[in-house]
């Protein structure tokens, strides 16, 4: 029986919907029926049995649905919060800080659900492995940690701050194109397998970039939008690069330390930006009472949520289907766009909408994507050979085979 490692590069708090498998041996297939967080992190066995696939789509379905409500969701309420609080690195600051709940939150599932429970220094201690031999220590934190920690800062700033100029729709899909430039710098940094239909991906998401400024008449908001969200974009895939040649890969466990390290690395070392942007009046407010806190809260919440659901749903189901979410939350911005009147679609912006789309579902394929269509139409050629009538000297007789095989022959 063949298994792959329910291992992820961790996602930071905000924009970096970028996945990875580790596999052990063969293709990828349905995981086994799904692990509660504490026995996710040791791996989903592949599912060889009748219910396995059945069960891993319910999942791959209620994950699909959950990443595509929280990342739309954060995506709208953070405009909302805009009206009345235009603080961008404010709210990223708040943001970002919640992933200190990522750990307690991984460990209350390991107590809930684990039969061999253990206590919280002997999780951690067993978490803090990923780290090397010496653990979580000050020299590990500065040199493992805190360059993810500005990557993860620069991208939810850059994100949050585009919301301002554009729309959300264009917002969405435009972050979609990470997934390109993930691709690209993998294929020049790690030296990852070349593959043609991926290269034609990135052009298509280049292309559509480049019509998504012209959709707006290239006005100076928008270009300055959308070089926002190509930069928001590109720290992401710099993250996910970064990351998977410094430190390979964790499973869920250390995942939730990692994201927990970066909201320490947050509060400690981020905290003196917005309290600089405050008294210099960059992002001033007159009281507490001005700040929208539910607006804030409700925002921090579905992002702390967003990531628990993409990096929980490795473990149990496809992480094609989970990308799906990312690719499904653009059409549920437009129509909320589109109510509020906040969007004009015209059909450069569809057509650009729908490239970057089109090219986001080509880097989904797997890399053997092309050995497994050739082995499909093989299959499909020897089928219809075998149901085929064998050809013989009485074609277009009009009788049946067996008819006319029973035939008598009458000769001279």
């Amino acid at each position: 029986m063949k298994k792959h490692s329910a291992r992820v590069a961790p996602l930071s708090a905000c924009n970096s919907p970028v996945l990875t498998l580790t596999k052990v041996e063969g293709d990828e297939r349905p995981p086994a029926p799904p692990a509660p967080p504490a026995e996710a992190q040791s791996g989903a066995a592949c599912g060889g049995g009748g219910g396995a696939g059945p069960r891993a789509a319910l999942w791959g379905l209620a994950v699909v649905l959950g990443v595509c409500a929280t990342w739309a969701g954060s995506t709208q309420l953070a405009k909302l919060t805009f009206r009345t609080f235009d603080a961008p690195f404010t709210l990223t600051w708040f943001a970002t800080a919640w992933n200190l709940l990522f750990f307690p939150v991984y460990y209350a599932g390991h107590v809930c659900t684990s039969a061999e429970k253990q206590a919280p220094r002997q999780r951690y201690r067993e978490c803090c492995r990923f780290f090397g031999e010496s653990g979580l220590t000050l020299k590990v934190f500065f040199i493992k940690i805190a360059p993810f920690g500005v990557l993860c800062t620069l991208t939810n700033y850059l994100y949050l701050y585009a919301i301002k100029k554009i729309n959300t729709t264009d917002v969405s899909a435009l972050f979609c194109c990470n997934k390109a430039f993930v691709f690209l710098l993998s294929w020049i940094v790690l030296r990852d397998r070349f593959m043609g239909v991926r290269i034609v991906a990135a052009i298509l998401a280049i292309a559509g970039i480049v019509m998504m400024t012209y959709a707006d008449g290239f006005h100076s908001h928008s270009v300055i939008g959308i070089a926002l969200v190509v930069g928001s974009a590109s720290m992401a895939a710099l993250y996910k690069v970064l990351f998977k040649l410094l430190l390979g890969s964790a499973n869920f466990g250390e995942a939730a330390l990692f994201l927990s390290a970066l909201g320490v690395f947050n509060l400690l070392l981020v905290s003196c930006v917005p309290v600089v942007l405050y008294f210099t009046r960059v992002e001033h407010w007159d009281s507490l009472g001005d700040v929208p806190w539910r607006n804030l809260c409700g925002f921090s919440f579905l992002l702390l949520t967003f990531n628990i659901v993409l990096n929980f749903g490795i473990a149990v189901t496809y992480p094609t289907l989970i990308s799906l979410g990312i690719v499904l939350s653009v059409p549920v911005n437009a129509v909320v766009d589109g109510y509020t009147s906040e969007i004009s679609f015209n059909g450069v912006r569809v057509i650009a909408i729908i490239i970057i789309g089109l090219g986001f579902l080509l880097l989904l394929l797997p890399e053997d994507w092309d050995s497994w269509l050739l082995r499909l139409l093989a299959r499909l050629k020897a089928r219809s050979k075998e149901e085929a009538p064998e050809a013989n000297g009485d074609v277009g007789s009009g009788l049946p085979v067996r008819a006319r095989r029973g035939r008598p022959s009458f000769g001279r």
